[in-house]
């Protein structure tokens, strides 16, 4: 009967080793799990009852509980609790936590009738020995690390401490299971798994090893050590592990053949260059590497085990060897290596193509059959007839807007339009244009023609199975934006008139409505957070930050096409002059280089940013797989497009001799907008790798999207949320660590050609620290989205061409150059560390995130 049973109490029972304790014995102990007050709890085969075990009152507590549940006597006590920090610093709690708690804990227990005190020590805190030579229990101890001292105190204070109950205490070796936990042997595998360098070199001596310990075996032993206490010595002191550990060169080679079916070269390298890179790694490049300094110094000790005292009093002796396993736990590596990361807690992101693999063989397996999908096929067709029923209003609303287009002319007067301001007729004759009658002429024909167009496609549009429709209509949109500026329109209105309608025909056309022919089986399946991902990159809350920004330069861009069409007088500008009459603006916009293009420049910069802002808005938060071509064509505008537009606007001081404030406005707009749609592009690039890995054609899911096996749902981010969690909602994926905000501070200082105006810098050093110092500040804000961070490393080579420039360029002062060499080794400095990165995971790219 369950009265009947012994008691047995198990601490730090909800940790990995205590659950499985508590599992073992549940079937002939009553076990109660003493663990803290916070999650996770104990497996449900044992009570849990809390307390914290550095507080001598939450001790007493917890322990009259006990009394009051199960009375005084308890068969045993298991006490695994203990402090580790993998950093292998010294620190308070490993005396709060393993020393006195356990002296608490055995203490209040000597007031029950307590029959054996179990304590978990270790292997390690044992000095190491040369191979041939094993280890006893009477073997000397080295406590060269804070964990090991740690319990070699506690074992000394229990022996000193000890009353009329049996002290056990279990040294086990390195613990693992068939899944491979244990933290060093599973980062040991994944560095293989990976192929990473770091994998491939070791500090020590390959020919020597450490002895493991499968958990069945442990749990064997602790089955022993409790049922045999009343026999067992008054003190028992007894090492748990294999005997024939292997060397750490052979598993190395083991791993790397179960897992790549080759044998696994490892190069041994000196400790010290082991140190530097360990080190770098973790403070220089703020990359987690896992392997610390004190796992250097120990990377040759050797551990091997005498098992005498297990065998004469336990009768126990391991049945597992970890070179028998491995190929097992390889196996499960390989069969599942999402699961198997996530569930030895390393970073599965960084294998997420295996878990849209694992996905979609389920799926397969779960198939429907041919008269179900035939079925489903018949449903999606009628669904979608429906949805098109449902959305003919816009058809009939483009169809107007159509013919509102087409008799704009006959409003506006421009087809017989002889009356023109004096700023069009100084564009006329400055550009050398065909005269401003005739361009009005040309617009307005052209206005009439594409408006009746765009109403003759929405009623063709109207007939279900007309696809193409909708998309000539869009190609109208788009050359709507485009002909005020081919046909240099001399009438503001009919620019204003032409933007709207155009912008209107493409969100009517392929925004508002499902856009034609994307795959039905992309748009059923309602994964949003691509495999690996914390987050869906494409939200609506996510694209605010480019679609506000796309406004900002949109307006600001056609205050300039204003001007150089000759529709406004002047442009602000409150802070730059040029040699002329004109301010800084107007200067530029009228320069040689502005006029080397066949339209206004500022048109084409109001053209990409309207094409931002509805791209932006394009789309549902599955767009990063439901429409690849459309993400890829944002990322050119917002990407490649974008800088070189920042390009154009760093040249003004160097071929133009001034700035145009508007112009830095708009630049400063398109720039922080690459940095929030970067993470979009990557899910989008990786979705098409693994799509196109599973055999789905690849330029049919880019043109109509496709479902993703492994996809996760749960991107949505309702837009009445807090103000602040709307913010930070839509800046996941980009920081902004210090070392970033400062590169971006010199190359905004060098930019600004502060070197030339407080130093005294000339030509050409001046320009080529503007010329820096704009690419300097372009790469450090691109780096702010996480995904983007290694190219950083740009601003190291632009570092070390701002220290050699002085003396390969002239025209500098002696504190104008010192200035210059100060930058560059700063940038140097700033650009080495990875920096603050969030929690965010990014599928496979993490590991691309150095």
């Amino acid at each position: 009967m369950l009265a009947e049973k012994p008691v047995v109490l198990v601490t730090g029972s909800s940790g990995y080793l205590g659950a499985a304790v508590v599992r073992r014995l549940h079937e002939r102990y009553r076990v109660v799990g003493l663990d803290r007050h916070s999650p996770p709890h104990p497996p449900h085969q044992a009570e849990c009852v809390c307390f914290d075990i550095t507080d001598q009152d939450s001790v007493d507590k917890a322990l009259a509980r006990v009394r009051l549940a199960y009375g005084d006597r308890i068969a045993a006590c298991i006490h695994l609790a203990a402090f580790f920090d993998l950093s292998g610093e010294d620190s308070p709690a490993y005396d709060a936590v393993t020393v006195e708690g356990a002296r608490r804990l055995l203490k209040g227990l000597q007031d029950f009738e307590l029959e054996q005190f179990v304590f978990a020590s270790t292997m390690l805190a044992h000095a190491p020995t040369s191979p041939g030579e094993p280890i006893d229990e009477d073997a000397p101890f080295d406590a060269k690390l804070p964990y090991r001292a740690s319990k070699i105190r506690t074992e000394a204070m229990l022996c000193e401490e000890k009353g009329d109950e049996k002290l056990v205490l279990m040294r086990p070796a390195g613990i693992y299971d068939d899944e491979g936990h244990s933290t060093f042997l599973a980062h040991q595998i994944a560095r293989i798994h990976e192929k990473r360098f770091s994998g491939k070199v070791y500090p020590g001596d390959l020919s020597r090893g450490q002895a493991f310990l499968h958990l069945d075996d442990l749990l064997d032993a602790v089955d022993r050590i409790v049922d045999r206490r009343a026999d067992l010595p008054e003190v028992f002191p007894v090492l748990l592990g294999e005997t024939d550990p292997i060397p750490f060169g052979e598993l190395q080679r083991l791993i790397g053949r179960e897992l790549h079916g080759e044998d696994w070269v490892t190069w041994n390298i000196p400790p010290k260059l082991a140190k530097i890179g360990a080190w770098t790694e973790n403070r220089i490049f703020g990359e987690d590497a896992f392997i610390r300094s004190w796992m250097v110094d120990i990377s040759s000790d050797h551990y091997e085990l005498d098992l005498t005292q297990a065998k004469s009093h336990l009768d126990w002796q391991p049945k597992h060897s970890l070179r028998a396993d491995i190929p097992r736990i390889a196996q499960k590596l390989k069969s599942d290596p999402y699961g198997w990361y996530a569930e030895n807690g390393l970073n599965a992101a960084r294998v997420s193509a295996a878990k849209v693999e694992q996905a979609e063989a389920a799926q397969d397996s779960e198939a429907e059959t041919a008269a179900e999908e035939d079925a489903a096929e018949r449903e999606d067709g009628q669904h979608m007839r429906m949805m098109h029923f449902q959305m003919l209003w816009v058809h009939w609303l483009v169809a107007g807007l159509g013919l509102w287009l087409a008799t704009a002319p006959s409003v506006f007067g421009t087809l017989d339009q002889t009356i023109f301001s004096d700023a069009v007729m100084r564009i006329t004759e400055d550009r050398g244009l065909r005269a401003a009658a005739d361009r009005s002429w040309l617009t307005a024909w052209n206005d009439v023609f594409t408006g009746l167009a765009i109403t003759a496609l929405a009623f063709i549009s109207m007939r279900p199975g007309n696809g193409w429709a909708p998309w000539a209509n869009a190609a109208l949109g788009v050359w709507l934006l485009a002909a005020p500026l081919v046909f240099w329109t001399p009438d503001p209105a009919v620019y204003a008139n032409d933007t709207l309608i155009g912008a209107l025909v493409i969100a009517l056309t392929i925004l508002i409505p499902m856009m034609p022919g994307m795959a039905p089986e992309g748009m059923k399946d309602e994964g949003d957070i691509p495999p690996g991902w914390t987050y869906c990159p494409s939200t609506y809350v996510q694209r605010l930050p480019i679609i506000v920004l796309g406004v900002v330069g949109f307006l600001l861009s056609r205050v300039l096409s204003a001007y150089q069409l000759g529709h406004v007088d002047g442009i602000w500008e409150p802070f730059f002059s040029s040699p002329t009459a004109l301010n800084g603006s107007e200067y530029i916009v009228t320069s040689d280089v502005s006029k080397a293009w066949p339209v206004a420049d500022g048109g084409l910069g109001a053209m990409s940013y309207m094409f931002e802002i509805l791209m932006g808005v394009m789309g549902s938060r599955k767009r990063w797989r439901t429409m690849p071509w459309m993400v890829a064509l944002f990322g050119i505008v917002v990407g490649p497009l974008g800088v070189v537009s920042i390009y154009f606007i760093i040249i003004q001081p160097i071929t133009i001799g001034t700035y145009c404030t508007i112009c830095l406005i708009a630049a400063a707009a398109m720039l922080i907008m690459i940095p929030f749609s970067l993470d979009e592009i990557v899910a989008m690039i990786q979705f098409m790798v693994w799509n196109t890995r599973r055999g789905r054609p690849f330029w049919r899911a880019f043109f109509r999207g496709d479902a993703l096996p492994g996809s996760e749902t749960g991107g949505t981010m309702p837009f009445d949320a807090p103000v602040t969690k709307l913010l930070r909602q839509s800046a996941r994926g980009v920081t902004v660590p210090w070392t970033l905000g400062v590169s971006a501070g010199i190359g905004v200082m060098l930019m600004l050609m502060l070197s030339r105006g407080i130093f005294g810098n000339a030509m050409p050093l001046a320009g080529s620290d503007h010329l820096v110092g704009a690419l300097v500040l372009t790469t450090a804000v691109i780096a702010w989205a996480e995904v983007a961070r290694p190219l950083r490393f740009l601003n190291i080579g632009f570092g070390l061409w701002l220290i050699l420039a002085p003396w390969l360029l002239d025209g500098g002062t002696v504190a104008g150059s010192l200035l210059g060499v100060v930058s560059g080794l700063s940038l140097i400095v700033l650009s080495l560390p990875r920096g603050r990165r969030s929690s965010e995971h990014y599928g496979s790219w993490d590991r691309y995130i150095v």
